[in-house]
């Protein structure tokens, strides 16, 4: 199907600005939008959780039960997302837009389709599934209000997140910007609307973020509708094909089983934490939620790296590719360093917003855990740039190690050992609890990121123009 003219000068535009305009433009104008949305997201997180903590102890259990049912669904849902976005990365930077647009169109029909079986077999078992989450009894009601419309708006929560993936696998990550925002605005909006004033409870907490992902992908379907992209997604490139299926199959099972490792990781670390008391558990809660707003700006920036490196490689511009991954590491460094800096001092303040009863032991285990991970916090930068570049040139195995080092390698292996080992030293347990993610963070870095770097810069150190170092025999023979 023949592309309009203005689509076509926006590709052209996309194009130009990410093969020729300075690196240390390109890479601020791609992922200052995705910084923004990642941190309105965190945001959001804790607004969230202040309104509903107002209903009481069950009803905030029953939302922290579903939110284990959010992050599957959202491991299922980013898996088809970031797949086809590194596929469609390097297709676009090779000119190769219409199989582009045929990959974005059957990943996106395909993941709603996918979510909608996944939402109603859910509703289906609904009372089973949140007993199996670990539901009390008392907050089960309330559980089962939240999951009934949050199953119900599964194909929307796929639609928002595979439509974002695409508008940022071509560099189009102000669409995508403004589409995440618009939700977490407008939910952030509805919750005391829906919780104070209409006196909806948990089930209008729940209503709100099921409306705010209807919304979402509304916005995000308007580029796309009036041509404003440079892929053509729609129902007449709904073509799906083995080939396009097993790439975005080769990177998306890695980011599928990283979410679903975070939420391992989480419930894991919930039960060790539950052994030293409340006070523990809610440091170790509270501080993961406020960490998480670093770690998203640093997320979105390592995400708004990977398109541009996938183009260029598509291009075949390796130098380009390698200018990308040091600028970004360069800006990265000096960002988490002001970050990590004013959160170590602030820690203990920022910990005292969200302890009311002034609690010395949350005080102590939550401000150490905080401080520990910003001493890392360049480490974690590290590990979750190099993870991006292996996505975004297409090599699954060193992304799916990377992804995998800070929750099963390593992470799991010193939430269990750490609380053990320090009253050895005559240390408490609970202070090897607070320092098990940033020790995971260092280990992963020394021992897995800096090598595969290494490894990956070496491979790609070819003349501009040159054969991929990753086509294999087989596509060349195909291709001769």
């Amino acid at each position: 199907m023949a592309v309009s003219q203005k689509q076509e000068q926006a590709r052209e535009a996309r194009r130009k600005m990410m093969l020729e305009e300075p690196m240390m433009r390109v890479i601020p104008k791609v992922a200052i939008p995705m910084i923004i949305a990642s941190l309105i997201d965190s945001v959001y997180n804790l607004v969230d959780t202040l309104f509903v903590s107002q209903l009481g102890v069950d009803a905030t259990a029953a939302v922290a039960v579903n939110d284990s049912l959010m992050h599957i669904l959202r491991a299922i849902s980013m898996g088809f997302a970031m797949g086809a976005s590194s596929y469609i990365s390097r297709l676009l930077g090779a000119k190769e837009d219409d199989k582009a647009s045929r990959v974005g169109s059957s990943t996106l029909f395909i993941g709603i389709i996918f979510s909608l079986c996944f939402g109603l077999t859910c509703l289906a078992f609904r009372s089973t599934i949140v007993d199996l989450l670990g539901v009390t009894e008392k907050a089960k009601p309330y559980s089962m209000d939240y999951s009934f419309w949050i199953l119900l708006a599964a194909p929307f929560t796929t639609a928002e997140l595979i439509q974002n993936q695409l508008l940022r696998s071509e560099g189009s990550t102000t669409f995508a910007m403004i589409g995440m925002v618009s939700g977490c605005v407008l939910n952030i909006g509805l919750d005391p609307l829906f919780i104070n004033v209409f006196h909806w409870g948990v089930a209008g907490a729940a209503g709100a973020t099921a409306l705010s992902k209807v919304v979402s992908a509304a916005v995000l379907a308007y580029p796309f509708i009036r041509k404003r992209t440079m892929l053509d997604i729609g129902l007449h490139n709904f073509k799906p094909d083995k080939e396009g299926a097993r790439e975005v199959a080769r990177m998306g099972v890695p980011a599928f089983l990283r979410m679903s490792l975070m939420s391992l990781g989480g419930i894991i670390t919930n039960n060790v934490a539950k052994q030293f008391g409340s006070a523990v558990l809610a440091g170790i809660s509270v501080a993961n939620k406020l960490y998480r707003l670093v770690a998203s700006a640093i997320m979105g920036f390592s995400q708004g790296f990977g398109p541009v490196a996938g183009f260029c490689y598509g291009a075949r511009r390796y130098k380009r590719v390698k200018e990308a991954y040091f600028t970004t590491i360069t800006i990265g460094v000096i960002a988490g360093a002001i970050l990590g800096t004013l959160m170590f001092i602030f820690s203990r303040g920022l910990i005292g917003l969200f302890n009311s009863e002034a609690n010395e032991t949350m005080y102590l285990i939550g401000s150490l855990k905080i401080r520990a991970l910003c001493l890392v916090l360049i480490p974690h930068e590290i590990v979750m740039i190099t993870s991006n570049l292996y996505q975004s040139l297409g090599r699954p195995i060193g992304n799916l190690v990377l992804s995998m080092s800070r929750q099963l390698i390593f992470l799991i292996p010193m939430v269990l050992i750490l609380p053990k080992i320090f009253p050895s030293f005559g240390l408490p347990g609970e202070y090897g609890l607070a320092v098990a993610q940033a020790c995971s963070d260092g280990f992963a870095c020394i021992f897995l990121a800096l090598p595969l770097a290494i490894k990956m810069l070496k491979q790609i150190k070819l003349p501009d123009g040159a054969e991929p170092p990753f086509v294999s025999k087989k596509r060349n023979a195909r291709a001769a």
